[in-house]
């Protein structure tokens, strides 16, 4: 199995590019953001650091730790938006209606019956919680 080819694997490259640019588009150093981590109790270093921005596996329990140490939401960390003080995620896009074909001359199978449509399944809900806080996202203001 390639790890490159999986949804998981995708995720956590995304979620190591959106640390080092949230970072870099707040002007920290990975000390800054390391200082701000035992600020709010995660111990880790610059090493660890430079390991989850070069693509290393996220601890998930630090992601709330990491979002708030780079003023953002989680929401915003694992690419449900584009907005980096949106909690709820953007719309889904639309689907496009496809272009209507015309009508190609087929064998009917053996029976006589066509065989039945495969259903669509509706798309998950990606909503991290339907109880988020509006709170300030500077480190140390607003509510915990």
């Amino acid at each position: 199995m390639q790890l490159n080819s999986s949804p998981w694997a995708a995720r956590q490259l995304l979620i190591s590019q959106r640390l080092r640019q949230r970072r870099t588009d707040l002007r920290l150093t990975q000390l800054d953001v390391v200082s701000r981590l035992a600020g709010l109790g995660v111990q880790t270093s610059n090493r660890a650091l430079s390991s989850l921005e070069r693509g290393a596996g996220v601890d998930v329990a630090k992601l709330p730790e990491l979002a708030a140490a780079l003023e953002c939401t989680v929401t915003y960390l694992i690419g449900l938006t584009v907005d980096p003080a949106h909690w709820e995620p953007d719309p889904a896009p639309v689907a496009r209606p496809r272009k209507a074909r015309p009508p190609v001359a087929r064998r009917r199978r053996a029976g006589g019956s066509r065989p039945a449509a495969p259903a669509e399944a509706p798309a998950p809900s990606l909503i991290i919680g339907a109880d988020v806080p509006e709170r300030d996202l500077r480190l140390g203001a607003g509510t915990p």
